[in-house]
């Protein structure tokens, strides 16, 4: 009998500490209160460049960012799905968007 409850004991905590490790927050900068998640890396990428390009390509990014990207609230928790030099696909856990797939910069997740 007292094995068992040892063997119980140790799969709770070790399901505690697996639950822990996935404290992933979306992280807002310079006095915003969201974050904004890409449908997909490409569509970032791409929306980057227009906006470099000033003039009327930086306003279409500026545009299609606001009709592509959806606006999650900042310290929401995510999932990371996959990683990359350039930020990561998360999956929403709470909120709003709960569910909700997209990519982030690599600077707005912690």
């Amino acid at each position: 009998m007292r094995i068992s409850t040892v063997i119980i004991c140790a799969a709770v905590i070790g399901g505690m500490l697996a639950l822990a490790g996935c404290g992933h927050k979306l992280v807002a900068h310079n006095g915003e209160s969201t974050v904004a998640v890409y449908p997909d890396e490409d569509t970032f990428t791409k929306l980057v460049d227009l906006k470099k390009q000033g003039g009327v390509g930086g306003m279409i990014g500026g545009l299609g960012e606001g009709l592509t990207a959806k606006q999650v609230d900042n310290n929401t928790p995510v999932r990371i799905i996959r990683s990359d030099d350039k930020g990561s696909q998360v999956e929403v856990l709470d909120g709003a968007f709960k569910g909700l797939n997209g990519f982030v910069p690599q600077d707005n997740v912690h």
